[in-house]
């Protein structure tokens, strides 16, 4: 009994070292396949919008990160995770020119509308 306690939290505190260390080598790996990939600028439309919240129990603040899916002309639809200004700025159905580079964001520049009036 004795060295089972031992072991255990041996066991554990290699799990959780692996999953930092997955963490870490998953985020460097989409880091560097971003800065490898074209930054490529296409005609879309926004789909849409949403938001997802975590944390904020207890004496924890909450955080908010903000996504947008664009469709292509050709029908095909990436989802990206923008800034909160950014996130604001963007209405559903916009059409305009997003420029991205792998799954980072960059910048979408709204299609200038007549006025009529």
């Amino acid at each position: 009994m004795g060295t089972i306690v031992p072991i255990l939290i041996g066991i554990v505190f290699l799990v959780v070292a692996g999953c930092i260390v997955y963490a870490i080598f998953s985020g460097v790996r989409t880091w560097s396949s971003n800065n490898a990939a074209a930054v490529l600028t296409l005609h879309s439309r926004v789909v849409t919008k949403r938001t997802e919240v975590s944390g904020g129990s207890g004496d924890s603040s909450a955080t908010t990160s903000y996504y947008t899916t664009f469709e292509f002309d050709n029908g095909e639809r990436l989802e990206f995770n923008v800034g909160g200004q950014m996130y604001g700025m963007l209405v559903e159905q916009d059409r305009g020119m997003l420029t991205y580079q792998g799954t980072r964001f960059k910048h979408f520049e709204r299609d200038i509308q007549p006025q009529f009036g």
